[in-house]
């Protein structure tokens, strides 16, 4: 059994996350209050509370989701549970896996994407960009939608999910003919996302100049188990590589089948989710039923982790 650690994006936030899983084992709080010190905000109490509208706020949702990350895996550490042969993160998810890794502290990790969320959101002003999921057309035609609808603007398919199952990201107005055009091209689905940031596309840049400019000061270690990037589908083993990854990862597309499929390659049959939710498990399935993946969100499906990986 070969078993990789994979950790989720912006999208897999709920008000209540983990909260009983917080109630089996106490250190899940801990990790939210060392994250909570850092932002200068009660970062639990939003998770646990809400409302629902603040969590899904980018400069709240990528903290939270990071710490969600981190918190599972210093469980799954503190019981004894396997040592993973390699990670990855979809997204936002990527900075989880480098800092459950080695290759960052998670003090520095939750100021990270907090910067991040920032830089992300001041790029664009809201209202001006835009994300939609097309799903039942291949890669090559969704790509075909993107340069019919964008009319000049910045349209691009920007995360590749799931065979059948891709998100597009641009100015708003692009996105909005694309939606028309992916359901005339003979779509299932074509989704507007409830997104104030068009992740992952050109208009990205200016974040993209930001984050480098703050990552340069920041201490990156390679890390002690290796980590898959999202822009190269490789394993950067370097601190100067891994960062210019992250930096070109906010305007170039997730690489999500490739990771998966990697990983695969590499002989890995198991993989974990270090939740909230099961977004990733789920696309998984759809990109190779030969690897078992299971997601952790509460104690019940922990406990059946680390009972498969004893």
């Amino acid at each position: 059994m070969s078993l990789a650690f994979i950790f989720p994006g912006q999208g897999s936030q709920s008000v209540g996350m983990l909260s009983e899983l917080a109630q089996h084992y106490p250190q899940i709080k801990v990790c939210f209050e060392e994250a909570s010190d850092v932002l200068g905000r009660d970062l639990w109490s939003l998770c646990t509370h809400g409302p629902v509208d603040e969590l899904n706020q980018t400069q709240n949702t990528q903290p939270a989701m990071l710490t969600a990350g981190v918190a599972i895996w210093r469980l799954w550490q503190a019981q004894d549970g396997v040592v993973p042969s390699i990670m990855a993160g979809h997204s936002l998810g990527e900075y989880a896996a480098l800092v459950c890794g080695g290759a960052m502290n998670f003090i520095d990790g939750v100021s990270l994407v907090e910067a991040r969320a920032k830089y992300m959101q001041e790029a664009v002003p809201a209202g001006a960009g835009g994300m939609a999921a097309i799903l039942g057309l291949d890669d090559d035609q969704v790509g075909e939608v993107c340069r019919d609808a964008a009319d000049g603007e910045v349209l691009e398919a920007v995360n590749f999910n799931s065979p059948g199952q891709v998100v597009i990201a641009g100015t708003q107005s692009a996105v909005g003919r694309a939606v028309i055009q992916a359901k005339a091209a003979g779509a299932k689905r074509a989704i507007v996302l409830p997104v104030s940031v068009p992740s992952h596309c050109a208009l990205m840049q200016p974040a993209a100049d930001r984050l480098a400019a703050r990552l340069a000061d920041l201490d990156v270690k390679v890390p002690q188990i290796p980590i898959i990037n999202n822009v190269d589908v490789e394993v950067a083993n370097d601190a100067e590589a891994i960062k210019q990854a992250l930096v070109r990862q906010l305007h170039s597309p997730v690489r999500w089948v490739e990771s998966v499929q990697k990983m695969a390659a590499q002989g890995v049959d198991h993989m974990i989710e270090a939740g909230p939710g099961k977004v990733l498990t789920g696309l998984n399935k759809r990109i190779d039923r030969s690897i078992t993946t299971l997601a952790i969100y509460d104690s019940e499906s922990f406990n059946a982790a680390l009972a498969a990986h004893a």
